[in-house]
């Protein structure tokens, strides 16, 4: 036998060894040798264990973003130099322009989330961030305020603070800096705040029975988003003023049952974004981040509400009642839709964090089972932590939003990065897991995420409970 022809035999019998162990590889996994229930699923987003320092390093990284990209200066619009002076505030000068407005209802929003972030997190790095910006506001208020009252026009963002023409403008800002004052009394943000409260007390549009209302896009129009931008500040305002506080309570309760009384579909336990007093028929467009202000909104309110107080237990039924029809729509990315019953809308990030926070927060006072929404906050987290991209920017978040009464207005909404308002419910979400984790007990139990009343130490993939979890 030649040479040639033993090296032909021996490359032929390799690739009939090579086969045979790929046919072998092929015949490893079956039911018979392998429990084929604990193969790990293919998930398009993060399932599973989560750690409060996965948390925290998504959160930093937010935060180092949004130090660097909203400045605490006064500069001149025609030179770009800084004021320092504040006595030297003319009608050239204005806010040095980030990439996010200091006063927006949407910053209200991430200054009351970076107050939780420093409480849950024990880092001050974030209450700096809220306290060096109100500082900075109170400190530059009176110098633009007397140019104002000599009738003079002013940069618009302080125009904004010191003349509010809408809830937007300033029910959101003005609830966090009434937590932040009530945290620390040398702030000094009382005239901003009794600003802000003069405007939602005493000016802002109504219906015959004080619901908050607008005149646009139709004449007296409920807005769910009104809701938060309106309420929790008269809540928390409560707790600042002594001599208001059974008025603003009361006046807090019934916002939100007027509010309900029209906007709330029972047979969805979903809210309708938009009423008009004039329609005979209100259709039901269940906006995912209106959705989430009226959760927000009741949640923020029950903190504040004493535990027997009138109309209390009608708020925390309704809360209940939201987060089972929420909890209903959450799709199999852990995210919510735009239009939360259609699940050929898109998925949206800011609507899921504001339900992350809320579901997180309930779960943390006892409001709801972690058992049975526990797992429903974590897949949540995770989808969410997946729109922080590598800079810290918060992803696919919808822009701001309007009414409509069709479905494509809502479909085509458009998403961007400098949408400002998935920036603090991503921060209010994670701290608030982050406090979730540290009560609570989860763990993997055949391969689903479950939440147990004490620690489950075993190291089984699969496992019995003994005497009800306790």
């Amino acid at each position: 036998m030649n040479l040639k022809r033993i090296s032909l035999l021996a490359a032929l019998a390799s690739l009939v060894g090579m086969g045979a162990c790929v046919q072998q590889e092929k015949e490893v996994q079956n039911d018979s040798n392998t429990p084929l229930h604990l193969l790990q699923p293919d998930y398009n987003t993060p399932y599973g264990p989560l750690t409060t320092e996965e948390i925290k390093e998504d959160l930093d990284r937010v935060l180092h973003y949004l130090e660097q990209s909203t400045p605490t200066r006064v500069v001149s619009k025609t030179t770009g130099e800084e004021i320092t002076d504040y006595a030297q505030i003319t009608t050239d000068a204005q806010l040095e322009r980030g990439a996010y407005r200091l006063a927006s209802y949407e910053w209200g929003v991430t200054y009351s989330a970076m107050l939780t972030a420093a409480e849950a997190t024990g880092d001050e790095a974030y209450y700096n961030y809220v306290a060096d910006r109100f500082k900075f506001l109170a400190a530059v208020a009176p110098h633009f305020r007397a140019l104002l009252d000599k009738g003079e026009k002013i940069d618009g963002q302080m125009r904004q603070i010191l003349t509010p023409h809408a809830l937007d403008d300033a029910g959101a800002v003005c609830a966090a800096m009434v937590k932040a004052q009530l945290k620390n009394p040398s702030l000094e943000l009382q005239p901003l705040i009794e600003n802000y409260m003069d405007f939602i007390l005493n000016k802002e549009y109504r219906l015959a029975d004080g619901t908050f209302a607008r005149t646009r896009p139709q004449y007296n129009t409920l807005w769910l988003d009104d809701m938060f931008m309106g309420i929790p500040p008269i809540a928390f305002y409560a707790q600042l003023r002594g001599d208001k506080r059974d008025a603003c309570l009361k006046e807090a309760v019934r916002q939100i049952l007027q509010f309900a009384d029209r906007m709330w579909v029972p047979e969805k336990k979903l809210f309708r974004h938009g009423w008009v007093e004039e329609m005979e028929d209100h259709p039901a467009f269940h906006w995912g981040r209106a959705n989430g202000w009226a959760l927000l909104t009741m949640s923020e309110v029950l903190d504040v509400l004493p535990e027997n107080y009138p109309g209390r237990d009608k708020i925390l039924a309704l809360f209940r009642d939201h987060v089972r029809g929420l909890a209903a729509c959450q799709s199999g990315e852990g995210f919510w839709h735009q239009l939360l019953d259609r699940n050929d809308s898109y998925l949206e990030t800011s609507a899921t964090a504001i339900y992350v926070y809320c579901f997180a927060h309930a779960i943390n006072k006892g409001w709801i089972d972690a058992m049975a929404y526990g797992p429903v906050a974590q897949l949540g987290w995770h989808a969410v932590s997946t729109q922080i991209n590598d800079k810290g920017q918060v992803e696919n978040t919808c822009v701001g939003t309007g009414m409509a009464f069709d479905p494509a207005f809502y479909y085509y909404r458009p998403v961007n990065v400098y949408a400002a308002h998935g920036y603090g419910p991503v921060v209010w979400a994670g701290a608030e897991m982050i406090k979730m984790l540290g009560e609570q007990h989860p763990k993997m139990n055949d391969s689903a995420v479950q939440y147990y009343r004490t620690e489950q130490k075993t190291t089984s993939p699969i496992f019995h409970v003994e005497n009800g979890g306790n």
